[in-house]
């Protein structure tokens, strides 16, 4: 009889145990994004709520850790030499799943919230992020590679990290701004909220984003998609008669 009531206990144990974990209940200001002609960026807040069991917080103080994600890319890298005065391509190496835009915000440096085991495993950072190289390059090259793909998206805005920027009221409400480029892609994007504890992670949580064209923009970019071949006509057609009417104004001037 012994066996069978430690059997029969195991469910409730494990509800238990979930039961005392904290519950994130995050959200964000914008969760849908319209991109128009006059699109230069926009600024997402993301808040939320920490939910303790019994109402019962923790004396260390929990830290928070938001990851804004876009629709991962298939990219290749090249470098270029200078030969005969001429640049050229020269070693390439391809990743097939870079984030298009990828922005996180940490209520303390990383590297006092957890290990590098811990941000490697949920890609705490542009350092971490899992590129997943499909060229044969060397470790010491792809590593090359990685860092200026990292470099070049950081310098258009498409890379960020704020350590230290996410505020934390009562220990129990959050909030966190990260900036949306203006060169970010239409897609599906995450906004990922981890709740960290003495180095591990406790809770975690998911907001969907949407992007996507609006007004003229969407209007031509769905003609394209759906009506290609016009489409390319039609372009066709505007730059041959915008180049005739050039000329014949030039030649009246």
């Amino acid at each position: 009889m012994k066996p069978r009531l430690l059997v029969a206990s195991a469910p409730a144990l494990l509800l238990l145990c979930a039961a005392n974990e904290p519950i994130l209940v995050p959200d964000v200001s914008q969760r849908d994004v319209e991109i128009q002609y006059s699109f230069t960026g926009a600024d997402l807040l993301l808040f939320g709520a920490i939910v303790y069991p019994d109402g019962r917080r923790p004396a260390k103080p929990a830290d928070i850790m938001v990851v804004l994600k876009g629709p991962d890319q298939s990219i290749t890298m090249r470098e270029k030499q200078k030969v005969a005065g001429i640049w050229v391509n020269a070693d390439s190496a391809r990743f097939r799943s870079a984030p298009s835009f990828y922005a996180i915000a940490s209520s303390r440096p990383i590297d006092q919230v957890v290990d590098e085991r811990t941000a490697a495993i949920y890609e705490m950072g542009v350092d971490k992020l899992q590129l997943s190289p499909s060229s044969l390059n060397e470790s010491a090259e792809l590593e090359r590679f990685q860092k200026g793909l990292i470099d070049l998206r950081e310098r258009a805005g498409l890379y960020v990290e704020r350590f230290g920027t996410v505020e934390i009221s009562q220990g129990v409400l959050y909030r966190a701004r990260l900036p949306l480029s203006a060169r970010v892609i239409v897609g599906n994007y995450t906004a990922e909220t981890f709740l960290v504890q003495d180095g591990r992670v406790v809770a975690a949580a998911i907001r969907d984003i949407t992007i996507r064209k609006s007004g003229f923009e969407r209007f031509m970019a769905v003609a394209a998609e759906r009506w290609s071949f016009l489409y390319g006509l039609t372009a066709i057609a505007l730059a041959v008669s915008m180049g005739w009417a050039a000329g014949a104004i030039a030649k009246r001037i």
